[in-house]
């Protein structure tokens, strides 16, 4: 039976690559450096000793997945060049769309080569799987050889992807030639190309949402809104964002936004504008982000509006900020919020999910140490860090389409955003890898210190929503969860669908997925998804209908944004989330 693709003559071809994946396969254990450019500070290496030391290994175990394999190696073999089976030998995962497109099922070779690599990747994952080794350490293993058999997958690769060779034969290689070149743009540039960067620009078509800076200082700038009411309620919503991007992930395209919805519901909105670190930041502390940053903002906003409290929403690590921050103002005998939301945050960094892999290495104590004398992270180190967890969907997809197809990304704004780094004070991010997620003190009474006060959060008696993500990978959800237990309060928990992103960015005006409400807080995650009930859409409303409740009455809307002391400085977006990391 001969194959072909245009003049492409598959069954040769076929020949080349069966010896290629034999000489693959003999060699494979020793190849693990390939997921060296996946890993920061190349733990890869390490990877490829542990794999090499048979001592660990269940030999009973290896000899028996050896077995199988071999088995269904053969099966598959017959059954795609003997005609002896009529279904596949494995299944694609229903999640995994690397093999989606028609091609790899036309072509009796790529169906052979698809195949053939899920049945080696499941082998080694399952050996992997078999070590006498401590959860931890096998967690950490597992890890690293998933991105070994991701990086090896035949999709990656020109030759063995019949999209690829199919788009060449059609358009002469120019779609190769094409690749080449935005291989070329995005090595200049330092970093994989997401999206179509030059469809958007911030303050143009995102992060256009009106409004005005009413403070800055050498780290943040204040935004307020204008309103879009005759009315609004008279407490105000301040919300502090996460450090690694820049704010406008909640104000997206107008359709998409978050503070432009919240705005249309007549609240008072203020954001904070982290500044990316340059070298002249690099000496600020943690410290310095709860008080110039968390603190100045809730004063300015109380101040402008004459409220003595407050609402305040933390965005991811801004939920963990603003928690400390209102810790630290309570210890001082100071509260001057009436209600706090965590959205994607995590206060509980026991089980921090699959981040906690690059957390477990010899060198992050050296690392931390050199960290806290100063010096400047870098936001696309930590990009590239967080794409690693889904390097499939985050990496190798974007390698296929823009290298190999030579296709210019789609005009995505949250893949746009994401693209859009900011750098961290070494101090500060050092305090926040040690104190947080190495020795979970934030949660421990009175363990750790942060502007000269005790920080404990038993402290915080008030009004509490707390928004997860079913799929997120950068918060699990359950752990997300633990933040009830430490929350004095009254908790209102929301579980909604999609990931760390698609689930709080969920915008009303396309209503999409569902989110879980009404569940026994007083119980575990478990037992609260277990009594919690699904509704329909976008979980806005709900949140904008609780906010209510907390915002007092409705007054006139503000003329115009500040006051005597807080003058207009500049239009939002303003001067810092336009900086760019190079």
């Amino acid at each position: 039976m001969q194959s072909t693709i245009g003049t492409l003559n598959l069954d040769t071809l076929f020949q080349t690559l069966l010896q290629a994946q034999r000489e693959y396969l003999a060699n494979a254990v020793s190849r693990a450096d390939v997921i060296d450019d996946f890993m920061t500070n190349n733990p890869a290496i390490e990877a490829g000793k542990f794999l090499m030391n048979l001592y660990s290994f269940n030999v009973g175990k290896v000899v028996e997945i050896e077995g199988k394999y071999l088995e269904k190696q053969l099966a598959l073999w017959s059954g795609k060049w003997m005609q002896n089976a009529s279904s596949p030998v494995v299944e694609t995962d229903k999640s995994d769309r690397r093999f989606d497109a028609q091609e790899w099922k036309d072509y009796p070779l790529f169906d052979y080569i698809k195949q053939s690599y899920l049945l080696t990747s499941d082998a080694l994952l399952k050996v992997v799987e078999s070590a006498n080794l401590d959860d931890k350490t096998k967690e950490q293993m597992a890890f690293l050889a998933r991105h070994f058999v991701d990086a090896m997958s035949p999709a990656n690769y020109a030759l063995t992807n019949p999209e690829v060779l199919k788009l060449a034969v059609e358009t002469k290689g120019q779609s190769l030639a094409d690749g080449l070149k935005i291989l070329h743009e995005d090595l200049g540039k330092g970093y994989i190309s997401l999206s179509d960067e030059a469809a958007f620009e911030v303050g143009r078509n995102l992060a256009n949402t009106p409004g005005a800076v009413v403070y800055e200082n050498e780290l943040i700038q204040v935004i307020q809104y204008e309103p879009v009411t005759e009315k609004v309620h008279a407490v105000p919503l301040v919300i502090v964002p996460s450090i690694v991007n820049k704010f406008y992930i909640l104000d997206l395209a107008p359709e998409s936004s978050f503070v432009r919805y919240y705005v249309s519901q007549g609240y008072t909105v203020f954001i904070v504008s982290w500044r990316s670190a340059s070298p002249a930041l690099q000496h600020l502390t943690w410290d310095d982000y709860i008080e110039k940053g968390v603190i100045a903002a809730i004063e300015v906003a109380s101040e402008i509006t004459k409220q003595e409290k407050v609402n305040a929403l933390g965005y991811c690590v801004g939920g963990a900020l603003l928690t400390c921050a209102l810790a630290v103002l309570a210890s001082k005998g100071k509260y001057p919020v009436a209600s706090m939301t965590h959205l994607i945050a995590m206060l509980d960094y026991s089980d921090p999910g699959e981040i906690g892999v690059y957390l477990g290495h010899a060198f992050l104590d050296q690392q931390l140490k050199t960290l806290t004398q100063g010096g400047v992270v870098s936001g696309k180190e930590l990009s590239r860090a967080f794409s690693s967890l889904r390097a499939n969907d985050l990496v190798w997809s974007f390698v296929i389409n823009n290298y190999l197809k030579g296709k210019t990304p789609y005009a995505f704004d949250l893949f746009y955003w994401n693209s859009d780094d900011s750098n961290l004070p070494g101090p500060m991010f050092a305090s926040y890898l040690r104190d947080c997620y190495v020795e979970n003190k934030l949660v421990q009474p009175g363990v750790m210190t942060v502007c000269g006060e005790p920080v404990d959060l038993r402290l915080l008696n008030l009004p509490t929503y707390i928004f997860n993500a079913s799929e997120d990978h950068l918060v699990p959800w359950k752990s997300g969860y633990e933040s009830v237990k430490h929350s004095a309060g009254e908790v209102e928990f929301v579980l909604g669908g999609g990931g760390h992103i698609t689930g709080p960015v969920n915008p009303f005006s396309k209503n999409k997925r569902n989110y879980w409400i009404g569940g026994d807080v007083s119980g575990g995650a478990d037992e609260w998804l277990a009594g919690a009930h699904s509704m329909q859409g976008s979980w806005w409303p709900h949140y904008a209908a609780w906010l209510k409740a907390h915002s007092g009455s409705e007054v006139p809307a503000p003329k115009k944004p500040g006051n005597s002391k807080y003058r207009k400085i500049e239009a939002a977006p303003g001067r810092y989330v336009k900086e760019r990391v190079l």
